[in-house]
């Protein structure tokens, strides 16, 4: 499988570049055209519903205007940063944007984010949320550290566990492994066996077959998160690929420890697929 088309979300009220860049490097480098999606809701709180009609009107007028004409900056931005270097599309829309994301993601590969602050944080109305992405959309989601502006992939970790999800996440994101110079196939146990050696083995050797070249590397750890955290560190990694996966069939509620922080970190490019 190949990218063919990457879609980038572009928040109205974040600097845009970044990503963009960000987003305009990865498509460049697997020749893959890219959608542009900015999207955000109009929105009156409850007290502002209690003018009159007239005035509600009036609020909600004024707010699609601006919405209008904020997206037709973001517009102009995202043409002048892409500038030809990729086939690009744009798309406008007017609803909130986690639910944009989601109906756009039939037509993209791969979707790019920017981090957000917290999984779940945010004004829903003018704000994505990656976590509820990468339970709905049905693609791939990448999160790009917060201000980056390009995302290498010359040394990635794959942080396995044997789930579904991370047997699913790790051939979602061979186009661009094939890319990296160095892959290292991260396990975390308090009591690695025999068992967790052959998981792991037969991961680098899925990925052997892809041409990656690729490594294991087994961290004993009483605390899941905290050793998946200093083996990633450790390895100077430029990309993490993991599965989105959690401990309870509510899992737009409650995500896995590793899960968790990996959506509330900040200044690391993730890949992730649920």
């Amino acid at each position: 499988m190949n990218y063919r088309t990457i879609l980038v979300n572009l928040d109205t009220d974040r600097p845009i570049k970044p990503i963009t860049n960000a987003a305009v490097d990865l498509a460049s480098q697997v020749g893959a055209r890219l959608i542009g999606l900015c999207a955000a809701q109009a929105f009156l709180s409850p007290f502002s519903m209690q003018a009159t009609s007239y005035a509600v009107t009036s609020a909600m007028q004024q707010m699609y205007k601006d919405l209008e004409d904020r997206m037709e900056q973001v517009y102009q931005e995202f043409r002048a940063v892409v500038a030809g270097r990729v086939e690009l599309e744009w798309r406008a829309e007017m609803i909130a944007p986690t639910e944009a994301i989601v109906e756009a993601a039939r037509a993209a590969d791969l979707i790019i984010m920017a981090a957000a602050e917290g999984a779940h944080s945010g004004d829903s109305y003018r704000t994505a949320d990656p976590a509820t992405v990468m339970l709905r959309a049905g693609r791939p989601v990448l999160i790009a550290g917060s201000g980056k502006n390009a995302i290498p992939v010359e040394k990635i970790v794959v942080c396995w566990k044997d789930t579904r999800e991370a047997r699913r996440a790790v051939v979602d994101a061979v186009p661009l492994i094939s890319f990296a110079k160095d892959v290292i196939v991260v396990s975390v146990s308090s009591k690695p066996d025999a068992s967790l050696r052959r998981s792991n083995a037969d991961v680098v050797s899925y990925l052997t077959r892809h041409n990656v070249k690729a490594r294991s590397h087994i961290s004993k750890s009483a605390d899941e998160t905290i050793g998946l955290l200093q083996s990633v560190d450790q390895s100077g990694a430029d990309l993490i690929v993991s599965g989105a996966y959690g401990h309870s069939r509510l899992r737009e509620l409650v995500f896995g420890g590793v899960t968790r922080f990996l959506l509330d970190e900040g200044g690391r490019n993730r890949f992730m697929s649920s």
